[in-house]
């Protein structure tokens, strides 16, 4: 594993991986389920990734796409590569709805509906929260 995973807490966030992938919770969540999805090659570089690891990435969207349709129930999902603070090659995942979702103790609004994800007013999580979120999760990922 690379320091993107470090960062955003693995194992303790780890909700599900595939091969080539490592899917888990944000710890900073602008909306109810938002994900980091963290490639587990060393690479800095989206056109660096092998061409297994693209073909893992369909099953670990998939995965993702199923979850949160399931635990969350956005009407759209943004996956945003930003790389500009963590260099990995990694994915933040924000489901995307008008009003707001409860689940795992939590009510998150989604503050930028129907524009662009508001990051900055995003819910930092507590030890507690981060376990039942990824429990809720977890308990939805079937890839």
């Amino acid at each position: 594993m690379n320091a993107t995973f470090e960062k955003f807490g693995w194992p303790e966030t780890r909700i599900a991986e595939t091969g080539h992938w490592g899917v888990m919770l944000r710890p900073e969540q602008p909306t109810l389920g938002a994900l980091v999805l963290a490639c587990k090659e060393p690479v800095t570089a989206f056109s660096a990734v092998s061409a297994e690891g693209f073909a893992d990435l369909a099953r670990a969207v998939a995965g993702i796409e199923a979850m949160l349709h399931a635990a969350v129930a956005p009407e759209k999902i943004n996956y945003l590569m930003l790389m500009m603070v963590d260099p990995d090659v990694h994915f933040h995942v924000l489901p995307r709805y008008p009003g707001e979702r409860a689940g795992a103790g939590l009510v998150l609004p989604d503050a930028g509906w129907p524009g662009p994800p508001a990051l900055a007013g995003a819910h930092r999580t507590t030890g507690e929260e981060r376990a039942a979120l990824v429990a809720m999760l977890a308990a939805h990922w079937r890839a």
